[in-house]
C-alpha cells in the first residue's frame, strides 16, 4: 500500500515516513497542497495524511479538490484542536483528525484502522469468547446472543475498530454520536458502563485510559 505524507515540515514528514515504513507501506511525499493535489491526481495512494495548515493552499482546500476526482480516505493533520476545525474536516468526510503533536506509533495505529474500514475488511471480530458479527449487528458471549442498544453497538464497533488506541471521550461523541451532538463526558460514561455490564467479564476489555477516555485493549495470541 502507498500512502502520500503531506506537509510543509520536512522533520514531520521525515518522522512519519520512517514510521509507516516500518510497517512495510511504500511513501510519497508532498510539500504543501498543491504539490498533493497534483501527485494524488497522477498517482493511486490507499491513504493521504495531510497536514491543515500549509502554505499556497491548506489540507482543506485540497483535499476537496482530490476527493472531487478520487475516493481517498484521508486522515488530517493540525496543531489545533478547534471544534471549527474538526467540524469542517468531517464536512469534508475525513477519515480521522489528529492533533500536534501526536505520537507516530499512534498515528501508524490509526492509518491501519482507517484502512481496514475503508477496504471492508473485519466484517466479524473476535476477542476470546466476545464475537461481534458486524454483518448482523449481533454480539455473543460466550455463544449465547446479549442485546445491546444501537448506540451501544455503535460504541462497541468504534472500540474494536480501533483496538489498542486510546480514545478520547471527544473522538468518541464526535465519532459515534456525530459531531452535531450537544452531550458531554457523563454521556460517554454512561453508556460505557452499561456497555461493561452486558459484556460481563469481557468488559475489562474496555480499558479507563485516566486523563484521555477509553481504550478497547486486546492482546492477540
Amino acid at each position: 500500500m502507498k500512502i502520500l505524507v503531506v506537509d510543509d515540515e520536512e522533520l514531520i514528514r521525515q518522522v512519519i515516513k520512517e514510521y509507516l515504513v516500518l510497517e512495510g507501506f511504500k511513501v510519497d511525499e508532498a510539500i504543501d497542497g498543491n504539490d498533493a493535489v497534483a501527485k494524488a491526481l497522477e498517482n493511486d495512494y490507499s491513504l493521504i495524511i495531510m497536514d491543515i495548515m500549509m502554505p499556497k493552499k491548506d489540507g482543506y482546500q485540497a483535499c476537496k479538490e482530490i476527493r472531487a476526482s478520487k475516493n481517498i480516505p484521508f486522515i488530517m493533520l493540525s496543531a489545533r484542536s478547534e471544534e471549527y476545525d474538526k467540524l469542517i474536516g468531517f464536512d469534508l468526510g475525513i477519515d480521522d483528525y489528529v492533533t500536534k503533536p501526536f505520537s507516530p506509533k499512534e498515528l501508524v495505529a490509526r492509518v491501519k484502522a482507517v484502512l481496514k474500514r475503508s477496504n471492508g475488511e473485519d466484517s466479524s471480530y473476535k476477542f476470546g469468547g466476545l464475537v461481534i458479527d458486524d454483518k448482523a449487528h449481533d454480539v455473543y458471549v460466550n455463544e449465547e446472543k446479549i442485546y445491546l442498544t444501537p448506540k451501544e453497538y455503535d460504541l462497541l464497533k468504534y472500540f474494536v475498530s480501533n483496538k489498542n488506541i486510546a480514545l478520547s471521550r471527544e473522538q468518541l461523541l464526535t465519532n459515534v454520536w456525530g459531531y452535531d451532538f450537544y452531550g458531554d463526558d457523563r454521556t460517554i460514561d454512561t453508556h460505557v458502563k452499561t456497555l461493561r455490564k452486558n459484556l460481563g467479564s469481557y468488559g475489562e476489555y474496555i480499558k479507563t485510559v485516566r486523563g484521555i477516555g477509553y481504550k478497547f485493549e486486546y492482546k492477540d495470541s
